[in-house]
């Protein structure tokens, strides 16, 4: 029997391809056949701190300074809203705590030469505390002009653009802390009694196909009554530049002795 050269070819090609699928036979399943299986145990990488920043007053924005996925510190301007009419209103506030300061030192000076009494006096103190407080409400409204990160991290969701016009609560950013992520997951509640914190276990993560070791930092007081399942919470041991919040896989705990 003859062998054509394209026949050659393709039982060339099944020769080269199995090694390479009995050494995967041989290796055993792959993670995502892994999370596949019904008594897998499933994890999450979560942040540390993670918010949603909302706009905190009616207004426009004046500029985004930021990105989608730019690290950012703490304290870092992310945008600025228009606040021409909020500083509008400083000014005029700063300006009625002057008077309101002047005329009580005049009310005490003619106290003093017995030309005015004890509740004009009153009066004109009560107007200086009225002014402080106006003032001080425009100044934490001015606060409301700049969108500043409350921990440093990587922003994970843009809602805005530049000169868009918001309501107050309306969601901006989405940012998420950065460090060591923690792992969160349920272990079945048969295992309580052999859970501990502080014990190791590891992690295989899906979109990696790595391995990472994790130890446990935090055990709910409370079992699910209707998954029978207890929530856990561990920490990396060090940092993995590769993975990212929102990755998952599977746990690995030790087997109980």
């Amino acid at each position: 029997m003859r062998c054509t050269s394209s026949r050659l070819q393709r039982i060339a090609l099944i020769l080269a391809l199995a090694p390479s699928a009995l050494c995967a036979a041989a290796a055993g399943t792959t993670p995502a056949t892994q999370l596949a299986e019904p008594d897998a145990i499933r994890v999450l990488l979560a942040p540390e701190l993670e918010t949603t920043l909302s706009a905190q007053m009616n207004g426009t924005l004046s500029n985004v300074d930021i990105r989608l996925g730019q690290s950012v510190g703490k304290g870092a301007t992310l945008a600025r809203m228009n606040c021409g009419e909020v500083q509008a209103r400083a000014k005029v506030a700063g300006a009625e705590l002057n008077m309101a300061k002047q005329n009580l030192e005049a009310k005490r000076s003619l106290r003093q030469l017995d030309a005015a009494g004890d509740i004009e006096v009153l009066a004109a103190t009560t107007e200086v505390e009225k002014a402080e407080g106006t003032l001080a409400l425009a100044k934490t409204q001015l606060g409301y002009c700049q969108i500043i990160a409350p921990f440093g991290g990587r922003v994970a969701k843009v809602y805005v653009k530049p000169y868009q016009t918001l309501s107050a609560g309306a969601p901006m950013f989405d940012l998420v802390s950065s460090g060591p992520l923690k792992v969160r997951l349920n272990v079945p509640s048969t295992q309580l009694r052999y859970l501990k914190l502080g014990q190791s276990f590891d992690i295989t993560i899906l979109e990696t196909g790595k391995t990472y070791p994790a130890r446990v930092s935090t055990i709910n007081a409370r079992v699910d009554a209707v998954a029978q399942t207890v929530e856990l919470e561990g920490r990396l041991v060090a940092e993995h530049p590769e993975l990212v919040a929102g990755m998952s896989g599977i746990a690995h705990l030790p087997k109980p002795q």
